[in-house]
Parts: structure tokens; sequence; C-alpha cells
């Protein structure tokens, strides 16, 4: 490219957000440079394991026919699940057997995002890997270009993207953020153990390339942690995840690994995995603030998508990708628009902001803005009252010779004693006068007046 080379758009970063503002704006015509610190794209990217792609699907129609896609899930597991007991529901569909497949796809990030970066290419986007970014260029203010480390020196550009991921040099470069705190993030951990195909589809009653999402809540899946577990099945492997919020980890002087050893030795997991072998494993950081700790998005020259702008979705559906996509196609639309009044102030970009404003990605982050609140305020909730409501669901379905009746009776009186110890001692005295535990026990009666309801359906059906 040589000193001082100029482009229409740098976006930097080709994950699932960078590649899709690529191919979008490429495939418009933009002169666009796609920067990659990996050697390939997908070496330095790391995911749970399940490709969400309603906005894919829009931009690449039918895609799954071509793109090195694992398993379409078919269904979802899911699981609370205390030292000895689990309680579960779960969800699948012969819907979900057919195109467009539900969106939701297992897929190695290796195999996909080269194929993804490489449909960007065809669009007419140039592709520059084991490049790494270490500045941003400014000119009366505005954000005018990128330094690149060794012997590319300066590339400028009217619009400079960041997709560098959830510990952006580029929006704090760019002043859109500070440096995150632990609880602004999760960690995650994954480990791809190898299966011969055929067990996977007989451990998990799946057909062909059929596969199965199983969520694990917290509870002891996490030690007690505000986080999950997730196990994916790929074609001849199946992914197995944990992620919890750091903050308590590192308050409470948990190590990862023992944690994910934890997970896997689970009576509730184990099954699943055995006879498998560890052929990778994966750490990284990701968004688990939420709403109130996303950056600023936008500024004089610079966009900021995905992981960056901590597009993520933390809740039980733990989306990720989606987010991420949907971002990157905003942000090309807002080049798009910039580009035809010639204007690439903050102003000028605000157009962003509305597109994001008006997308799920904001809807969905505003909905679920105050979970990780709840869950750094009521770390017991993901403990004790997880172990109090699976222990009432084992009573309930327990076989004796008491009649049903007296069963449910000892079962509530049981889980309200269980409320009422937890109200006393804030779960075990280190949480004293916990305001859930009392709001819980308060308003015992509702949650006694729903399991009628409850029981009432049951004996209707």
């Amino acid at each position: 490219m040589g000193n001082n080379h100029k482009f229409d758009v740098i976006i930097v970063g080709a994950g699932p957000a960078g590649t899709t503002a690529a191919y979008v704006l490429a495939r418009a015509g933009v002169n666009v440079l796609l920067l990659e610190r990996g050697t390939y794209p997908g070496t330095k990217n790391v995911f749970g394991g399940i490709l969400y792609t309603t906005v894919l699907n829009r931009l690449i129609p039918n895609f799954w026919e071509e793109a090195p896609v694992e398993r379409h899930i078919k269904g979802v597991q899911i699981f609370l699940i205390s030292g000895n007991n689990a309680v579960s529901i779960g969800v699948q569909s012969e819907e979900y057997n057919k195109p467009p497949y539900n969106n939701s796809f297992s897929v190695s990030r290796v195999k996909f995002d080269q194929w993804y970066a490489q449909k960007a290419e065809e669009a007419g986007a140039l592709l520059v890997t084991s490049t790494v970014v270490d500045d941003l260029l400014w000119e009366n203010g505005k954000i005018v270009g990128v330094k690149v480390r060794g012997g590319e020196g300066d590339i400028n550009a009217d619009i400079v993207i960041a997709a560098d991921g959830v510990n952006s040099l580029l929006a704090e470069k760019a002043g859109l953020r500070s440096h995150f705190a632990p609880r602004q993030v999760a960690l995650g951990m994954k480990e791809v153990i190898e299966l011969p195909r055929e067990v996977i589809e007989e451990r998990f009653n799946i057909n062909d390339n059929e596969g199965v999402e199983l969520k694990y809540i917290a509870g002891d899946a996490t030690e007690g942690i505000w986080g999950g577990g997730n196990i994916y099945t790929n074609l001849e492997s199946i992914s197995v995840v944990t992620w919890v919020a750091l903050k308590p980890l590192i308050e409470r002087r948990l190590k990862a690994t023992e944690l994910m050893e934890h997970f896997k030795n689970h009576p509730f997991v184990r099954n699943y995995i055995k006879g498998g072998k560890t052929i990778e494993y994966q750490a990284h950081l990701a968004p688990d603030g939420g709403y109130d700790f996303t950056p600023k998005y936008y500024t004089d020259g610079l966009l900021v998508v995905g992981d960056a702008a901590r597009f993520l979705n933390a809740s039980i559906h733990y989306e990720g990708t989606n987010f991420a996509m949907a971002s990157g196609e905003a942000a090309a639309k807002t080049v798009l628009e910039a580009r035809k009044k010639g204007d690439y102030s903050a102003k000028g970009l605000s157009y962003y902001q509305k597109l994001l404003n008006e997308s799920f990605v904001m809807k969905d982050l505003k909905r679920y803005r105050k979970l990780n609140r709840f869950a750094e305020a009521n770390p017991e909730f993901f403990d004790a009252y997880f172990g109090a409501i699976t222990q009432m669901a084992v009573d309930y379905f327990t076989i004796n010779e008491l009649p049903k009746r007296r069963q449910e009776l000892q079962m509530l009186k049981r889980f309200r004693s269980t409320l009422r110890d937890l109200y006393a001692s804030g779960s075990g005295g280190t949480y004293h006068h916990n305001r859930l535990a009392r709001v819980l026990y308060r308003t015992f009666p509702l949650v006694r007046f729903l399991w009628q309801c409850l029981k009432g359906v049951i004996s209707f059906i």
C-alpha cells in the first residue's frame, strides 16, 4: 500500500461486525480496506459456538449452501442445576429443520470468518492480514486514518470503523470509552472436545446435520456466580463453554480453569462429553455490562461496531454475532449516507445512532439493561435460590406413598422454610437481610397461588 495511501473507509478487525461492514460497503462500490491482526480472519476470534444469522441471510440469501457451517440448531434445552438436582425445559421444532433453520448454526470461527472475509473480497474489499493498528491519525480534531505497526506506516481514510473487539484500543484512543472495570466484562472459556459423529448424533438424539444447544443457567454450573454454561454440537466435536462475571470471580479468588473442570464434571454435564478428547482450548473476555456500560458509538471520522461497542445481549440468549452483523450493516449504511452529503463529522455520522435505535440491537440492550446490576446486587439468587427451586421440583416428583396433596404441602413447607432461612441469614450470613429474599418471602402467597394455577393446568391436561 505504501505510506499515505488513501481509502474511502478503513475497517479494523475482520470479525462478523467488521466483515459485514466491508461486504456492504464494497458491494456499494466504496473503496474499503479491511485490516486483520491475525494471520487470517478467525485466528484471533473466539465465541461460544452459535452463529445467529438473520442479518447474514438477508445480505447473502441461503448462505448456508456455501458457507462452512457445522450443524443447524433444531432445539435448545435449558437447565437449572444445583449440586445434585436439575430442572430443565426444552424446545425443538421440525420447522427448525427447514430453511432458514431458525437462523442458528454451530460453526468454527476459523473456517467461517475466512469464508466471510473472502465474500467481502469478492465484493471488492481489500483484506490485509497480520497487520496491527497502533493508533489513529488526526487532522484538525478529526480522525483521518490509522497508524499501522511496521512498514505500512500511516493509512488515510475518510472514515475509520473500529471492529477491534471488547478491548477496543481505537475506541479508547478516540475518547469514546475508558478502561473497562471488572464488573463490565465476563470471562468466557471454551473447550472443543472431539467425538465421533455417530456418538454425537446418538447421544444428543439428532440426525444428519441437525444440532442442539444445551444451556445451563448459573447455579452450580458456575459455582453460584452470575454466568452460565453451554454445550453446542458440531459435526465431529462438541463445544463446551462457561462464562462468568469477572468481578465476583476475582473477589472469590476462583481459578477459571477449576471452574471449567467443575462444570465438565457436574453430574448433568459429564455424560454428554464422556469419552471425548479436548483438541482446542480458548479463553476470551466479552462485554457483560449491558446498555448502561456501552460507550459512545461515533465521533468525527469514526464508528464503533460489535464487541468494541459492547453490543452483546448478556441475557439467557447470550447473543453476539447477530448484534455484531447488525451494527456492521448499520455502520455501512451510515457511511453511505455520509458520503452522499460529504459530511464525516460526528453530526454527519449521527445517523448511526438512529439506525441502532430502530434495530433490535438497542431495543434488546435496553430491555436487559438491569440484569447485570441485579446479578451484582443479588449474587445469592444464582446460588441458594436455585438450589431451593430445584429441590422443590425434586420434592414434587419424588415417588412415595404420601397422598399428592400432603406431598405438595410438605414441598411448599420446605420451600417456605428455605426462604425464611435465607431471609434470616442472608444466604449463610454473607448477605444479611437481603432485599430479594425479603420480597420473595413476603410474596410467598403469590408464589403459592401461581403454583396452584400451574397444578390446575396440569390436571386439566
